[in-house]
């Protein structure tokens, strides 16, 4: 089972998915054109859509020819300096010109570039009010995954996106409920994939470029109250301006609601589910002169979740059937769990730019720092229906220094390198309690008998320190006025408490313009991946042999290695007409070592393993139409992704039934999705100052093993049912009323109300069941000022 059976693959996908893909659709334009049409007048004056394009782009910068794939998201792929491009050019000024500047020092160049703008947030469902990681689900190939597994997968990828705001590495957080960033300061988010240029290490599924706003480009501020269902309370703000050569913007909201993460039930009102969300954001920027600038960049989220609780729960049982004597412990029904788990992220980047003739650099210091903390219930709930508890702390500080460079040598060359270097260090400690048992004979697996049976506490602390450097060097060689290639490479070396990693990765890719409409790129990326400080399994297992919380006797425990990846990735756009665009883009990854997260006890904390080979293939097309204010998109991606032979963590994350099978088969990874769709509808109805939207989410579903828990299981064998999404809403301005500073908004999330599983609580790392949001409406006043 590899992606060689491709055919297998697709053709499934269009004799079982296409038809529900095609219906689903059928029904989002269907409601989409009630939306759009009702009390339009015939003679309305249309605003022209505002395409997705960055506000700093500009027709000499080298990042992007730019051709607009739909109306929210649009596509880039690099063409030569001076080709004509499809751009909007804001108002000349310094700023301007040293965002353009930093744009040409890291370009994407050969990638393929999904962005989304600051008006495409406000068009979409919650407009600035909606997480990070539901906006992302937007893009093509990106789909829906529950908070505890991560939230969302870009190319059927675990993890592996690297974060970066205004071009400058942000480390990774430890993989949580809550997102560190807030959509509320972005003033455009690029999803950068493919076969990337060697400016990007380490993490490289996909790049999330987050541009912010800034004082200069958004003077003056909103006050925003937003909520409604499930008790949602959201206030926030956000302030910006300039002061002579300093510009500065600042934003922060509050979030409370009753559902912090998925219902682990298919009932509207989940059990134990509240939450209180802060986030703070800070952006500082003085220029020097003309040429040169520092910025100062701040955030800061501190989230608190309860743990949903899934009702009628049997206990953990002994080998002869019987629950566990477990004296003092008294929660006996799970409805009554309390469950709990904090999270903290914070970010500051130092960045200094300048530019001197031909040659422009951004040197970059940052420091990250990211902490999960879970408590399990004080009574003894989770010892009773597991056969252990714990609680699981665990913390990262990431402190580095990032240098990008570029020199134009001549009009056909342009040289870029520079360099990355991040020292980490984690720490883990763990309360656990687990229960004595026999471990052989005919009471194996049953509780001692008497005070020896008991249950036990185990203290556990670990420290780790890791350093990543990374250096590279490239050239944009403008062969023709239409080929352009970008070749080069990276060195890279990883240092971690267990060992030493290196690799040198060649890139090179290349960009054609067959024509003004048609674009043509294809490229080889070669990868390293070491894996997550935060999330490689520390501890020593022996402690636990003899009671429940025993490594599965037989199997090995070896250290998590780095992930080397082989990339390929070929795509054309083409502008069919001026209104009608289309982006078709397909990629192969072949991987030894492939890098995979799950849950593996008790905690909703994720942790690292590596199948020894891994395979993902997949296609996505992205499609739009623009017409005076209507505008339409829709994104299909057909994907799959496999493993083979876990190759680390294997005694203390897998049982010997699902180990042995893996061993000698091809399986589907747990967040592999056969197909993810997208679409959305948007009109601007200028007299009125009122946008109306429809948007959707589909997938054929996560995976799920066959029989879980009994010896003819297949690991991620089977899959949780397929499922669509529709959300509706609109955005509504007052000018019209005299009130020119107010905006009100309308959401209702799944209008039809749809019962469907993102989890359903089996599969390799896959501890609980977790299900989509139910219908819920929201609404929401903006003042600006």
């Amino acid at each position: 089972m590899i992606c060689g059976k491709a055919s297998q693959l697709y053709m499934q996908t269009i004799c079982v998915y296409f038809p529900f893909v095609l219906k689903r659709w059928a029904t989002a334009v269907l409601l989409g054109t009630v939306l759009i049409f009702v009390g339009v007048r015939a003679d309305a004056q249309i605003a022209t859509h505002t395409a997705a394009i960055s506000q700093t782009t500009t027709t000499n910068t080298t990042t992007s020819g730019t051709t607009t794939i739909n109306s929210t998201i649009s596509v880039q792929a690099a063409v030569p300096t001076g080709t004509n491009q499809v751009v909007q050019m804001p108002e000349i000024t310094v700023v301007g010109q040293l965002d353009q500047a930093r744009q040409s020092i890291v370009p994407s160049l050969g990638a393929t570039v999904y962005t989304v703008d600051q008006q495409d947030i406000e068009d979409l469902s919650q407009g600035e009010n909606v997480p990070f990681s539901k906006l992302v689900l937007q893009f093509p190939g990106v789909s829906q995954d529950s908070a505890a597994s991560g939230s969302f997968h870009v190319r059927d990828d675990h993890a592996n996106v690297q974060y970066r705001i205004d071009d400058v590495l942000i480390p990774e957080s430890i993989t949580s409920f809550g997102s560190q960033f807030d959509t509320q300061f972005a003033d455009s988010v690029d999803l950068i994939t493919g076969a990337l240029p060697a400016e990007y290490g380490f993490r490289q599924a996909g790049v999330l470029d987050i541009h912010t706003k800034n004082g200069v480009v958004d003077p003056g501020g909103d006050v925003d109250l937003y909520g409604g269902s499930y008790g949602t309370i959201h206030p926030s703000f956000e302030y910006g301006g300039s002061q002579g050569k300093l510009n500065y913007y600042f934003s922060g909201g509050y979030l409370q609601n009753t559902q912090g993460i998925e219902n682990s039930t298919s009932g509207y009102n989940p059990i134990h589910d509240n939450s209180d969300q802060y986030r703070g954001f800070a952006y500082l920027s003085y220029i020097i002169d003309d040429t040169s600038r520092i910025s100062l960049i701040a955030g800061e989220a501190y989230n608190q979740y309860e743990i949903p609780n899934n009702p009628n729960q049997t206990p953990a049982l002994q080998a002869d059937g019987l629950p566990y004597a477990l004296p003092g412990v008294t929660t006996t029904n799970s409805v009554n769990l309390n469950e709990n788990q904090r999270e903290q992220n914070n970010f500051e980047v130092l960045a200094y730019q300048k530019t001197i003739d031909d040659f422009s650099f951004q040197l970059s210091l940052f420091n990250s720092y990211s902490a999960v903390n879970y408590d399990p219930d004080p009574n003894g709930g989770d010892l009773y229906f597991n056969g252990e508890s714990g609680s699981l702390n665990r913390s990262v500080m990431s402190n580095g220094i990032q240098f990008d460079g570029s020199y134009d040598l001549n009009d056909a060359h342009t040289i870029r390198g520079g360099f990355q270097l991040n020292a980490q260090g984690g720490a883990q400690t763990a309360d656990t309690t687990v229960i004595p048992i026999y471990t052989s004979g005919p009471n194996a697996g049953n509780q001692l008998p008497g005070a020896a049976g008991n249950p036990e506490t185990f203290n556990d602390s670990d420290y780790m320190t890791a350093y990543s450097y990374g250096f590279y060097l490239q050239d944009e060689w403008k062969i023709t006025k239409e080929l352009t290639l970008n070749y080069g490479g990276r060195m890279d070396f990883y240092q971690s408490s267990f060992f030493r990693e290196n690799q040198l990765s060649p890139r090179i890719n290349a960009t054609y313009v067959i024509d003004p409409a048609t674009t043509i790129h294809g490229g080889y990326a070669s990868y390293f991946t070491p894996p997550p400080v935060e999330n490689i399994p520390q501890g020593t297992t022996t402690q636990f042999a003899g009671t429940t919380g025993q490594a599965t006797p037989g199997l090995p425990n070896g250290p998590v290695e780095s992930e080397r990846t082989n990339y390929f990735d070929l795509g054309v756009v083409h502008k069919f007409t001026p209104e009608y665009q289309v982006g078709l883009d397909g990629y192969y990854k072949q991987a030894t070592n492939l890098i995979d997260d799950g849950q593996f006890g008790t905690a909703p904390i994720l942790s690292a393993f590596n199948y020894a080979k891994g395979q993902i293939c997949g296609i996505e097309l992205s499609q739009s139409y623009t017409q005076g204010g209507f505008s339409a998109y829709g994104n299909l991606a057909v994907e799959e992704g496999l493993g083979e032979q876990v190759n680390s963590a294997q005694g203390v994350l897998f049982n010997l039934y699902d180990y042995d099978y893996i061993q000698n088969h091809y399986i589907y990874l747990d967040h592999s999705q056969s197909f993810t769709g997208s679409a959305g509808l948007t009109y601007n109805i200028t007299q009125t100052e009122t946008t109306p939207y429809l948007e959707m989410i589909c997938g054929s579903g996560l995976r799920s093993d066959t029989d879980p828990g009994l010896p003819d299981n297949i690991p991620n064998g089977a899959s949780v049912a397929a499922y669509d999404s529709i959300n509706i809403g609109f955005s509504q301005g007052f000018k019209w009323a005299g009130m020119p500073n107010l905006k009100a908004r309308l959401d209702v999330i799944n209008v039809g109300d749809q019962i469907y599983q993102i989890r359903s609580g089996s599969g390799v790392g896959v501890f609980a069941p977790q299900y989509g949001p139910r219908r819920s409406i929201y609404a929401g006043l903006t003042y600006s000022f």
